[in-house]
C-alpha cells in the first residue's frame, strides 16, 4: 500500500514518487482497465503522523487510510493525493483517489464506505466524502490550484489550546508589515529561495510557481487587545472563550493559494514573513530573496503544527 506524492508543500516538492511498501498495480495486480476510479475527501490532524505518505515501520495518514479502505474494499488499495503533507502538517480538504475492482465498486455505496471509514479512524483522520470519480480524473495532475493556512499566535505566553495548531510567536508582530511583503508573492516567480531541493536536482534548476493569493489576517483577538480583525463578531460570553479565540493577544493567518508548492515552501515563507513582522527584515527584502534564488537569504521554515491544508481547486470538467 502506498501513496503517490505531489507537488505541493508540506512535503512539498517530490512530485509523482510512491511512499511505503511498493505495489506494482492497483487493487493487488488488476488491469487498470478493469477497474473504477473513486475520489475520496479527507481531513486530518497530523499531530501524531509522520506525515501523509505511506512509510516502512511509521504511523502515517496514508498507511492508516489504506488499510481502512483495504478491509471496506476488500483488496489492497494504493492511494495518490492532491498534497503529501509532511509530518505534523493537518489538512481539511486532502483529496485522494483510488481504484477498486469493477465488481466490487458495483456493491461499494459511498455512505457505507464513509461510515466504515471513520468508525476506524477517527476523529484523527475523517473521510469527508467519497464517490466514483469523473472521467480522467487524477488528484494530483488534476488539481488547478492548492490553498494553505498557517496560524500563528502572537501573544506574550502560549495557549495551550492552541499549542497543535498554531505557531506561537511571543515577540510583537506588525500585521500590515508582514501583509506589505506578502504583495511580492503574487504572480509567477522562481521560489528556490524558498524551498527545500529535492535530492538529485541541480541548484541551478528553477522551481517556478504561480501564486494568485497571499495574505494575513488577523481571525481572532483576545478581548481588550489588538484592532484588525477579519470578521466582526459579538463578544463572548463572562467566562467563556469560544473555539480559536486565544486566552491573550492574538490570532493570526496567512492564507496562500498557488497552481503548487515546492518543499517546505509556505513554512519557509511564513518564516520570513514573521521576521518582516519582527523588524529583522523589510517587506521590501521579499522581493530581493525571490531574485536571489539562494535559500540562505530566507529565514528558517515555520515549525510544521501550525500548517493546513485547506482547499484543492479543479476545474469544472473534473468536479462533474
Amino acid at each position: 500500500m502506498a501513496a503517490a506524492d505531489s507537488d505541493t508543500d508540506d512535503v512539498e516538492g517530490a512530485g509523482g514518487l510512491r511512499g511505503g511498501n511498493p505495489t506494482s498495480s492497483p487493487a493487488g495486480g488488476s488491469d487498470p482497465a478493469d477497474t473504477v476510479r473513486w475520489r475520496m475527501t479527507v481531513a486530518y490532524d497530523g499531530s501524531t503522523f509522520h506525515g501523509f505518505a505511506a512509510q516502512r515501520d511509521q504511523s502515517t495518514v496514508a498507511g492508516a487510510l489504506s488499510v481502512a479502505l483495504s478491509r471496506v474494499v476488500r483488496a489492497p488499495m494504493v492511494l495518490t493525493c492532491a498534497g503529501r503533507t509532511d509530518s505534523g502538517v493537518h489538512a481539511l480538504s486532502q483529496v485522494v483517489h483510488f481504484d477498486v475492482p469493477q465488481e466490487r465498486s458495483a456493491a461499494l455505496d459511498p455512505a457505507t464506505l464513509v461510515s466504515s471509514c471513520n468508525s476506524q479512524l477517527g476523529p484523527a483522520i475523517v473521510v469527508r466524502e467519497a464517490g466514483v470519480a469523473p472521467a480522467g480524473f487524477d488528484a494530483r495532475h488534476s488539481a488547478t490550484a492548492r490553498r494553505y493556512r498557517y496560524l500563528v499566535v502572537n501573544a506574550p505566553v502560549a495557549d495551550p489550546l492552541l499549542a497543535g495548531l498554531a505557531w506561537h510567536v511571543a515577540d510583537p508582530l506588525d500585521l500590515r508589515s508582514m501583509a506589505a511583503a506578502s504583495d511580492a508573492l503574487l504572480g509567477e516567480h522562481d521560489f528556490r529561495a524558498f524551498c527545500r531541493r529535492v535530492p538529485g536536482t541541480s541548484p541551478d534548476d528553477p522551481i517556478p510557481r504561480r501564486v494568485t493569493a497571499a495574505s494575513w489576517v488577523e481571525l481572532s483577538t483576545a478581548e481588550g487587545t489588538g484592532t484588525l480583525r477579519a470578521s466582526r463578531r459579538a463578544a463572548p460570553a463572562a467566562g467563556s472563550t469560544p473555539a480559536l479565540v486565544p486566552v491573550v493577544g492574538s490570532l493570526l493567518a496567512f492564507e496562500i493559494e498557488a497552481n503548487a508548492f515546492c518543499h517546505q515552501m509556505v513554512r519557509s515563507l511564513v518564516g520570513t514573513l514573521v521576521d518582516v513582522g519582527r523588524g529583522r527584515k523589510r517587506p521590501s527584502d521579499i522581493l530581493w530573496i525571490l531574485r536571489s534564488a539562494d535559500r540562505q537569504q530566507a529565514a528558517q521554515p515555520a515549525p510544521p503544527w501550525g500548517l493546513t491544508l485547506m482547499e484543492v481547486r479543479y476545474g469544472a470538467d473534473r468536479l462533474a
